[in-house]
């Protein structure tokens, strides 16, 4: 039998990372969920054909190291990455500690080296590969209590460009989708009632754009788009 194609989503919740697991389980791969707390995910992996769940902490480099090397040898090699992991505190420049913006680093921008870097060789040795980032605004513009969050967000957004222009001619599709907007969860659900549906950033929605870019045609390849609900300003 021909195995499945895998698909890795590092950085797993109730979202985003819930609905991409499920879209590409659905769209035929095999689906590594990664997450710190593996009994957080264990749960959506069986409810999910083909998805395995996998500890992994993105921002230790041993971390990443073992679960990558577990998915290859239980799964097979990667050919889809969601690098859907995201920290960071929201205060501003004088209420962040060093350690708040080291952290948000961490995860954001080191976390997104480390993983690509676990699967960049076995994708350069086929020839073609997927590494799609989950970005947001923060990466594109500075807010009075993202000055943790958006420096780290910048980095990875410029660290997914360098990719882009070395590993594109080798067959590899990098690139992110900008998330402008509060995505629908049972907590910013609570915390906003009175919002409508459409306020909200959809994750099945998103879970739709990020199929979309990842089977792209070569010829007309996105290196960024957005997920934006109407009603958010620009």
């Amino acid at each position: 039998m021909k195995k499945k194609p895998v698909a890795v989503v590092a950085g797993v919740g109730p979202g985003n990372g819930a609905a991409l697991a499920r879209r590409f389980a659905d769209g035929g791969y095999a689906v590594a969920l990664l997450a710190r707390d593996i009994a957080k995910i264990t749960d959506l992996a069986s409810q999910i054909e083909g998805a395995v769940a996998y500890a992994c902490d993105v921002s230790d480099a041993s971390s990443v190291t073992a679960a990558f090397d577990s998915i290859a040898q239980e799964l097979g090699a990667v050919d889809v990455l969601l690098f859907n992991a995201g920290s960071g505190v929201f205060k501003s420049v004088e209420e962040i500690s060093p350690g708040d913006f080291e952290a948000a680093w961490r995860v954001n921008a080191y976390g997104s080296l480390l993983c690509s870097q676990a699967v960049i060789p076995a994708m350069k040795e086929q020839r073609s590969g997927v590494i799609l980032f989950t970005g947001a605004t923060a990466s594109l513009r500075g807010g009075k209590t993202t000055a943790a969050f958006a420096p780290a967000k910048a980095a990875q957004h410029s660290l997914a460009e360098s990719m882009a222009r070395s590993l594109w001619p080798a067959g590899i599709h990098v690139g992110l989708i900008i998330v402008d907007g509060i995505v629908d969860l049972p907590s910013t659900r609570k915390a906003m009632p009175d919002k409508a549906d459409d306020f909200f950033v959809d994750p099945a929605a998103f879970a739709e754009t990020a199929w979309f870019f990842a089977h792209q045609d070569r010829r007309a390849w996105s290196f960024e788009l957005e997920a934006r609900p109407f009603g958010e300003s620009w």
